[in-house]
């Protein structure tokens, strides 16, 4: 998949379960830091579809390319048959993000322990902007933010505490 970096976005984020603050809040100001980096020129969205962060950023995108064609989401799954350890409600969710992306890449056929990883820095790779809601933790969503750092890549971190204006 070809794509320009410097047009291109990703997302990194926590699960549902490592966020205490109110997923209310994240979603509002996740939706404001996509609608920023679209007014810097950013029209290519790379999702990793992981549960949480990566799912409400691809709805938002995909909300916001109902009203601007030129937006693109790339979908980065990190394995065939990723989705089937969700409930039927959120693999329902899943397929239907797939089905309204502009481009869908697998990192592997199955599962295995580094697949993750390679999904996190695939898309680093193909982005000059990271968007990231992170709380500290230890995980995922620090390994990618570090790798982005050491690619000298510009993260905006996600205000979880208070709604922007």
């Amino acid at each position: 998949m070809d794509l320009d970096i410097n047009k291109t976005c990703c997302f990194t984020g926590h699960k549902p379960e490592k966020i205490k603050e109110d997923i209310n809040i994240i979603k509002a100001n996740l939706a404001k830091e996509i609608r920023k980096a679209i007014d810097l020129g950013y029209d290519t969205f790379i999702t990793g579809m992981a549960d949480g962060v990566d799912i409400w950023a691809a709805e938002i995108v995909l909300e916001i390319k109902e009203q601007n064609d030129n937006i693109k989401l790339i979908c980065a799954v990190a394995f065939n048959g990723t989705e089937k350890e969700r409930t039927p409600e959120k693999q329902e969710k899943f397929h239907d993000i797939l089905g309204r992306s502009d481009g869908i890449e697998y990192m592997n056929r199955k599962n295995a322990p580094w697949v993750f990883f390679v999904r996190d820095e695939w898309m680093v790779d193909r982005a000059s902007y990271v968007i990231a809601v992170y709380n500290g933790t230890s995980g995922g969503t620090e390994h990618t933010l570090k790798y982005a750092e050491k690619k000298e890549r510009t993260i905006v971190y996600v205000n979880m505490n208070e709604i922007e204006s």
